[in-house]
């Protein structure tokens, strides 16, 4: 599976690779509130479910796109073609490819994919994190010191609980931004470029795969409650543990 995510992820951010140079913003489509869709999202994907089906066809897929496949099995692939979409409309080189699988609902393998810095991030389950065949760990910054980002949800609530936990955190001197790509940000914290993210309404496909990159890296993920995330969850924060905690903090503030 490891081999098979990976390949899929190049091959699906090569794709991405070409069709960034040459996209025009007039394609954009609108799928729902603040979510964006471009072909090359579906061209993507199609790669990608391609590869999965290819080498696994009995397997369960959720893709952002296509959505469930319906399929009954332990194994649940969690795919987002392009995380990003918004930053790839706009030529803002920020942008991802994300493969999580679960096997019994456990996130037990992570591959996210930055196609312009052609960066490979793979984690599986107990065996650490990498980028490009280096192990890498989170950061040990504390709370004063740290690089926050956040992101949210397509919800109106999800945009309104980010919001505040930004306007909480900016005129207290805390560095904070958002960069617009779930599992880019993810990745980042796994390789300490970054000490935390916060996404009220985080979708599966946006954050699978880099949670457990997170966590493998050394991190702390949970829920908004501090509770170990899940599948299931409706919020995450991912950071290093020396910030997780005064996350929670400010977030039960906001």
């Amino acid at each position: 599976m490891r081999q098979t995510a990976v390949a899929a992820a190049r091959a699906a951010g090569k794709l991405l690779k070409a069709e960034f140079k040459t996209f025009k913003r007039s394609d954009v489509k609108v799928k729902g509130y603040t979510q964006l869709v471009t072909s090359a999202d579906k061209k993507a994907e199609d790669i990608i479910i391609s590869s999965i089906n290819e080498a696994f066809p009995g397997h369960h897929i959720l893709s952002e796109e296509s959505g469930d496949n319906g399929k009954r099995s332990d194994c649940f692939w969690i795919v987002d073609p392009l995380d990003g979409t918004t930053n790839f409309s706009f030529h803002f080189p920020a942008f991802a490819v994300s493969i999580g699988v679960a096997f019994k609902s456990e996130i037990v393998l992570g591959v996210v994919y930055l196609p312009l810095l052609d960066e490979m991030f793979v984690a599986e389950k107990g065996k650490g994190a990498y980028m490009n065949g280096q192990r890498i760990k989170v950061s040990n910054y504390g709370p004063q010191r740290a690089f926050h980002t956040f992101c949210h949800g397509g919800k109106k609530c999800d945009v309104e609980k980010a919001i505040g936990y930004y306007s909480y955190l900016k005129p207290r001197d805390y560095d904070i931004r958002q960069l617009g790509s779930a599992s880019m940000e993810l990745a980042y914290v796994a390789c300490g470029r970054t000490d935390s993210i916060f996404i009220p309404g985080a979708k599966p496909w946006d954050v699978a795969a880099g949670t457990l990159l997170v966590s493998e890296a050394g991190g702390r993920v949970t829920d908004a409650s501090g509770q170990l995330w899940s599948l299931k969850s409706k919020d995450m924060i991912a950071a290093n543990g020396l910030v997780h905690r005064s996350i929670l903090d400010v977030i039960k503030k906001v």
